[in-house]
């Protein structure tokens, strides 16, 4: 029970990686504030709950709705622990030389504004509380080019470095802040983004998961279990020496090409070496 008598915040919380958090943090003892568009799907987390997880709707496009979240857990609870500012979605998938001012700006405002107002609303009620914590969701996209559309790997790559800039302002209140960086994890964010029909969700999502157990040294799909349980690590006391930084949690997505990990897979040096061999068969010829 690591988190008792915490108060914790999670953003997109009615599914995937933040419902498997907001159950872990609350698992292990914290009264979690679980915000999400979707309330059909945080009622049915709060029920559940006897009394330890609080629905709470937020559309986080909207600065107000944030404010008013982090208001009203820190009036019910007194002050709040934990952050997690998890909400997000594809965003726009149109590469540069098409994408509107429109599509950037959506996709800006749903997955790095929403962070930074995240870190703001919430950090007046995070002041002086011992341990406090706060978890940026970015992603491997944020490290290099193609893993996803390009305004959400650039918003990604915007929430590390508002993470390390964050850092250095609430360091003097004793507020760490951290992120972290998922690779392919088997949640609603790819058949969503992909517009794949309700009836064919799960089996895209089969089809995801296989792919990516392929595609990475640890052959399955990752989890949003996996992730939750980073987070809960950032969120606690064994992390309390880090701040400003970011968990890569990938199943080994980002190594490098498939041959660093793969001795069945042909690497540069040998295709080069295959080409220079018949070159000179041809040569020979």
């Amino acid at each position: 029970m690591r988190f008792a008598g915490k108060v914790a915040v999670v953003t997109g919380a009615a599914s995937g990686i933040g419902k498997a958090t907001v159950l872990k943090l609350a698992g292990e003892g914290a009264h979690v504030f679980a915000a999400d568009i979707d309330e059909a799907g945080g009622e049915a987390l709060a029920a559940a709950s006897n009394g330890q997880i609080d629905f709470v709707r937020c559309d986080v496009t909207r600065p107000a709705d944030i404010e008013a979240l982090m208001n009203a857990a820190a009036a019910k609870a007194g002050g709040i622990d934990i952050v997690f500012n998890n909400a997000g979605a594809g965003g726009d998938r149109a590469p540069i030389d098409e994408i509107t001012p429109e599509g950037w700006d959506r996709t800006m405002d749903l997955l790095l504004k929403s962070v930074a107002m995240g870190i703001r609303y919430a950090s007046p009620h995070m002041k002086g509380r011992k341990g406090a914590s706060i978890v940026n969701t970015a992603s491997v996209a944020a490290l290099g080019a193609g893993y996803s559309p390009t305004a959400y790997a650039v918003a990604k790559a915007g929430v590390l470095h508002l993470t390390k800039v964050a850092a250095t302002d609430l360091a003097r209140y004793g507020i760490r802040v951290n992120a972290i960086c998922p690779g392919f994890i088997n949640t609603n964010i790819f058949t969503s983004s992909l517009d794949v029909p309700e009836e064919s969700k799960d089996a895209a999502k089969a089809v995801i998961a296989g792919m990516s157990a392929a595609a990475q040294p640890v052959a399955r799909g990752g989890q949003p279990e996996d992730i939750a349980n980073a987070v809960a690590y950032l969120a606690g006391e064994d992390s309390s020496f880090m701040t400003g930084t970011h968990l890569l949690v990938d199943g080994g997505l980002t190594i490098g090409q498939r041959h660093a990990w793969d001795p069945e897979a042909p690497g540069l040096f040998d295709a080069l070496t295959q080409m220079e061999d018949a070159a000179k068969a041809g040569a020979g010829a």
